[in-house]
């Protein structure tokens, strides 16, 4: 009887240290506002990237007490000094830990300027169902009124929350959870400054409390079919902005600097000057990938519009903005240069 009652004492003590049991979340830090610091708290100016994780996560011991975490720096930068590399870098990082089972999610700090294209990046290319969650600041560390704080404990609590599962990536930011494919920046300075502009958050969190309303349908890491653990580096692709009285000269210089891929931000429906168009076209029958986008900023770039696609040999990026265009399409251009196939592309992710 002694002997059953240990036993039970035994698994009883077991059970309740395993429901105990706080969550695994690694937190990867590449800089940016959010490890910002300046001289004043009352001016906007800040050196971007100042301040390490160990410090940025001391700014918020609370997260402590709800999730086991590891802090790791990939690199300290503002974001506007993002490169191919450190996306490749970052990517296979987190590919390595969420293998792990010591690990149930991954938190990127990262700085608002890019913060979209990176957190695209790793939604085509980790292949994992658990929580990858963006998080930046508007406002330095330093800064009356930071923001960084309170958005990294929500961040933290989204990586531990069960619903974030199979979510893809996502940003957090000024209590709202988006989808790495649909977030913008739309402002400049303000804290409110994301927003998925096409088709709304799809999520809300509240000082930790965290609610989904929308699902993310267009293919993501798992479903993913890009893979870049043995690639070390990505082809050029370039973004060209279409204007009024707009030439070829951008167009030839992009040629002449070796792009695989040119992305066009053009007017309206992605619509394009006369002389543009005509490079463009000529750029296409020599082998590159024109991508027509709009810079508009909302919307859906179509084909066949005003611009007659099959003629000139272009490709359309549904209504991703040129950013996220260029993202997809180096990483498509890894895979294929076969016209169709990466219009595809564009249609599934």
């Amino acid at each position: 009887m002694k002997n059953i009652l240990g036993k039970i004492t035994m698994l009883t003590l077991v059970g309740a240290s395993f429901l105990m049991a706080k969550p695994n979340i690694t937190i990867l830090a590449t800089g940016g506002t959010i490890a910002g610091s300046g001289e004043s708290s009352v001016k906007s100016a800040y050196s971007a990237g100042a301040v390490t994780v160990d410090k940025l996560l001391a700014a918020v011991p609370d997260i402590n007490k709800m999730a086991t975490i590891k802090g790791e720096q990939i690199s300290n930068i503002g974001s506007q000094e993002m490169t191919n590399e450190v996306w490749l870098k970052l990517a296979k990082r987190v590919n390595e830990l969420l293998k792990k089972d010591s690990v149930d999610g991954v938190v990127i700090t990262h700085g608002t300027d890019t913060m979209e294209a990176t957190a695209y990046f790793l939604n085509l290319t980790v292949k994992s169902k658990k929580p990858i969650v963006f998080v930046g600041a508007m406002r330095s560390g330093s800064s009356m009124s930071a923001d960084g704080p309170l958005n990294l404990y929500n961040a933290v609590s989204v990586a531990i929350s069960d619903a974030s599962k199979n979510k893809g990536v996502v940003v957090v930011m000024n209590d709202e959870i988006h989808a790495a494919r649909e977030v913008t920046k739309t402002n400049t300075s303000s804290v409110n400054a994301f927003a998925s502009v096409n088709t709304g958050k799809i999520g809300t969190v509240y000082y930790g409390d965290v609610h989904y309303y929308m699902q993310p349908l267009r293919k993501n890491t798992i479903d993913s079919e890009f893979d870049i653990e043995k690639i070390d580096s990505l082809p050029r692709v370039d973004i060209l902005y279409g204007h009024a009285n707009d030439s070829a000269v951008l167009v030839e210089a992009a040629v002449k600097a070796g792009a695989q891929g040119i992305v066009h931000a053009g007017m309206g429906n992605g619509n394009l000057f006369p002389r543009t168009q005509e490079a463009l076209s000529i750029a296409s029958k020599d082998g590159i990938i024109v991508a027509r986008t709009s810079r508009v900023g909302t919307g859906r770039t179509n084909l066949h519009g005003e611009v007659d696609d099959e003629a000139n040999g272009f490709i359309v990026t549904d209504n991703l903005n040129a950013q996220k265009a260029r993202v997809l399409l180096m990483l498509g251009l890894t895979k294929t240069h076969n016209r169709a196939k990466l219009q595809e592309m564009f249609f599934k992710y």
